[in-house]
């Protein structure tokens, strides 16, 4: 391995372990063990293959369906990319965080939620830096990758509250809720990079997205912890 190839895989890495330890913090008054923080990290790494070959498959029927090329870029965005993609990182969460006794916070949706999306990214940024180089290295560290943990944390927030959700149906519709969340995001913000430049000026919208879904973010945190604290949980 040559050290340009090296310092590109440093790059890719970086952003999501950062990130991770950010995210680690927002729980500091009651964290989570960091064994399951790693193992779950791992899990959203490794499920990028199945998510991939998911988008294929999925890409496959959706090109022998036709339509305009508008057609086309919602589907890519919101069907093979948004919800193949949010529906492992849940699944993620659910088989190896959901059942855990250390989940036993809202807010721990969250962590678990945002760390599994940042496993996911790892994997996917390494793919996309080693093609494309460290200009891609450094414009996906601000866009890509935040923006994995931001759809997947807001995500946890809904999974965190149907952890304590009263009846069944109750929960299954709150991690519902949560899902169709991080693919109204994850398909909006796609859409605007692969229309770009078709769309002109408005794929630049993607940018205010990352941060407008950085703030909503921080509101349900907010929420989260407070209801932690009403409940004695925190």
């Amino acid at each position: 391995m040559t050290f340009e190839s090296a310092l590109c895989i440093a790059m890719a890495v970086l952003p999501s372990v950062y990130l991770v330890r950010r995210f680690y913090r927002w729980d500091a008054r009651k964290p989570e063990p960091k064994g399951l923080i790693l193992w779950v990290f791992f899990w959203g790494f490794v499920f990028v293959i199945p998510a991939a070959l998911l988008e294929v498959g999925i890409s496959w029927v959706g090109g022998s369906l036709g339509g305009s090329r508008i057609a086309h870029w919602l589907f890519r965005a919101f069907i093979v990319a948004g919800l193949c993609e949010e529906y492992m990182k849940l699944r993620v969460v659910m088989w190896f965080a959901y059942k855990k006794n250390a989940f036993d916070e809202v807010m721990d949706g969250v962590v678990y939620a945002a760390t599994a999306g940042l496993g996911f990214a790892c994997l996917e940024n390494i793919l996309y830096v080693m093609a494309g180089g460290m200009e891609v290295a450094l414009i996906r560290a601000f866009t890509a990758v935040p923006m994995h943990a931001f759809m997947s944390g807001l995500m946890g927030y809904f999974v965190g509250r149907a952890r304590f959700a009263r009846s069944g149906a109750r929960e299954r519709r709150l991690i519902r809720t949560g899902l169709l969340a991080a693919v109204v995001v994850h398909g909006t913000y796609d859409f605007l990079l692969f229309a770009h430049p078709a769309l002109g000026w408005l794929s630049f919208l993607a940018f205010p997205l990352v941060l407008g879904t950085l703030l909503a973010l921080c509101l349900c945190v907010r929420k989260a912890k407070a209801a932690d604290r009403a409940a004695g949980r925190s």
